[in-house]
């Protein structure tokens, strides 16, 4: 057969896919038109009107075999069975065989049981009539001659099994269906999630880079204001105003960057925080330079075995030391900073602590966002974050995070 003979039928069977009532009326209307067809053409003599009536009415059932199957197949078995009984055309007889497709119908849109048991009572009763009328020959099963009752039963088992296969494959593909979609649906929850995850990162991010350098800005803007504001000499009359006043705009302007920041946080963080690669333990001498730039006094220790840990691992014990130093800088200013990281065989840890805020010191406002990331961070590798006061009044940040299972 050509490809386009193929692409015809092809094309044929999805309309009639797509519009199941003509595959029906083709079954019913068709099949019983052709049957009166065959019966005139193979008598010399024409039959009564009612034989032929009744000889092409068992197949007008079929017009409505996918909502009444059952109700089909009985009365396509009630029309045989007044045919035979009554014979109208003598000498002529369809046998059971219309009742396939009857058969078919009832395993295809009926549930196993209610199909295998209309089907049992067709063949019975189909089989009883053609016994009793002489027209079969008893069932044998070395024969199977097309009237016997063996040829019957394996023609109503071959339409049974026909129809239970195409069920099934409905099934299956009405399930493919259902699982296509529920994957679809999972795929576009999944990219929401996504685009979730992705703003709650650029939020954290945002809140552990920009927060620690605008919150230097804001303590080296201070210190300078209190500097000019106990200069001694006329230089700080005449110069001294207009220093002042920009230093003063410059916190005020920080102050205000920092409200504006967490108003975004506040946008972006709908989820957790994401994980991305951030430098390691090695680089904290940025962190130590940022510090002592905005006047702290910074000492730092690191263990050497913990720069070999896991680069997710260091990732976030450097984001705890980052926000550590940021919030020295916005709640204590300018103090002694001790930081030291330690690593053994049973856990990797980080500490942080300051001495007490100078008496004029002016803490930058927080949002306590911090100290949220720092803990879910720590959290994420199985680890505990301890946050308190210093027996010197200042601060101590102290994370522990185990080892076992993350070199």
């Amino acid at each position: 057969m050509s490809t386009d003979a193929l692409a015809v039928l092809r094309g044929t069977r999805l309309r009639l896919a797509g519009r199941p009532w003509l595959t029906d009326a083709a079954l019913g209307g068709g099949l019983s038109v052709l049957d009166a067809l065959t019966l005139l053409a193979g008598r010399h003599s024409a039959p009564s009107p009612a034989g032929l009536l009744l000889w092409a009415a068992q197949t007008v059932p079929l017009l409505w075999r996918r909502r009444w199957p059952r109700a089909v197949l009985a009365a396509m078995t009630g029309l045989f069975t007044l045919f035979e009984i009554l014979d109208p055309v003598p000498g002529k007889t369809p046998g059971p065989y219309f009742l396939i497709f009857g058969v078919y119908a009832v395993a295809r849109y009926r549930p196993v049981r209610d199909g295998a048991t209309a089907t049992v009572l067709a063949l019975a009763a189909a089989t009883a009539v053609e016994l009793a009328t002489g027209r079969a020959e008893p069932p044998r099963p070395d024969s199977l001659n097309p009237d016997s009752v063996t040829a019957f039963a394996a023609y109503f088992a071959a339409a049974f099994l026909l129809g239970c296969g195409r069920r099934r494959i409905e099934d299956d593909a009405r399930s493919l269906r259902d699982l296509n979609e529920r994957l679809r649906a999972e795929r576009e929850t999944n990219a929401r999630q996504a685009v979730v995850a992705e703003r709650a990162r650029i939020a954290g991010e945002l809140h552990d880079v920009v927060a620690h350098h605008v919150s230097a800005i804001a303590v080296q803007a201070r210190s300078t204001e209190d500097v000019l504001v106990t200069a001694p000499g006329p230089a700080a009359q005449d110069t001294g105003d207009i220093a002042l006043e920009g230093v003063t705009r410059i916190a005020e302007t920080a102050d205000t960057a920092l409200v504006e920041m967490r108003r975004i946080l506040g946008l972006l963080s709908v989820g957790g925080e994401g994980e991305a690669a951030e430098p390691s333990l090695a680089h904290l001498d940025r962190l130590v330079q940022a510090a002592e730039a905005a006047g702290c006094r910074v000492t730092a220790s690191v263990d050497g075995s913990a720069l070999a840990l896991a680069a997710a691992l260091q990732a976030s014990a450097y984001r705890v030391v980052r926000e550590a130093i940021t919030n020295v800088l916005k709640h204590a200013g300018p103090v002694g900073v001790r930081v030291a990281v330690g690593c053994d065989a049973s856990a990797l840890r980080v500490e942080v602590v300051n001495g007490p805020p100078g008496a004029d010191h002016r803490p930058v406002p927080g949002s306590g966002r911090g100290l949220v990331g720092m803990r879910e961070r720590v959290a994420a590798f199985g680890g505990t974050l301890e946050t308190g006061p210093a027996p010197d009044g200042g601060w101590r940040v102290a994370a522990t995070i185990p080892l076992e299972g993350l070199r």
